[in-house]
């Protein structure tokens, strides 16, 4: 399939890849969009992790503040060097992000940060209801395990899917910048202020 400089502009609105990267994802998949795309995505994963070990000692403060004062969010996002810090991309990724944690409001940053308390509190609710139900337990383990996996999505920040685009998760945009920058970037840590909360 002839590969059209259309095609590779679409991919790239869609995954933000280099166009280089774009048009090798479609050769390689026979024009195949939705495959380049798992494939841009795969590769920013592979990246990500390549550079996770790395410092992230510089980066940037970012605030939010919503509904006249009386919401703001504040998020420091982490990242290699501080030429990357400056980058507009890297500038409205943190934009993006407290934004984001304002309007969905996360309970913690990943899986391991979720307090036992909360987590456990959710697992007996789980339970007793897949028990009410008369399913047996080897079967209530599993519709437990599954409740949790989608309950972690709802409120783990990095599971959570974004606000402007509910088909990527934060994880999937951090790995994209991570892949486009070239560098490990991090978020650090994050407060949620409401009046009367």
């Amino acid at each position: 399939m002839k590969i059209t400089s259309q095609m590779v502009k679409e991919l790239r609105d869609k995954t933000n890849a280099g166009m280089m990267d774009c048009k090798k994802a479609l050769q390689e998949h026979d024009g195949d969009m939705e495959k380049a795309v798992d494939f841009l995505r795969q590769k920013g994963l592979a990246v990500a992790a390549k550079r996770a070990d790395r410092s992230t000692s510089e980066g940037i403060v970012q605030t939010y503040i919503h509904a006249g004062g009386k919401l703001g969010v504040m998020v420091e996002v982490g990242c290699e060097t501080d030429f990357v810090a400056k980058t507009d991309d890297f500038i409205n990724f943190a934009k993006d992000l407290a934004m984001h944690i304002a309007a969905v409001n996360p309970v913690a940053m990943a899986r391991e940060d979720v307090p036992a308390d909360i987590l456990r509190r959710e697992k007996d609710i789980y339970t007793q209801q897949a028990l009410d139900s008369g399913k047996p337990a080897n079967i209530a383990e599993k519709i437990v395990a599954g409740k949790l996996n989608k309950y972690y999505a709802e409120i783990c920040l990095l599971e959570q899917k974004f606000v402007k685009n509910p088909d990527v998760s934060i994880q999937d945009k951090l790995n994209e910048l991570i892949a486009k920058m070239g560098e490990n970037i991090s978020i650090k840590r994050y407060s949620r202020m409401q009046i009367g909360q």
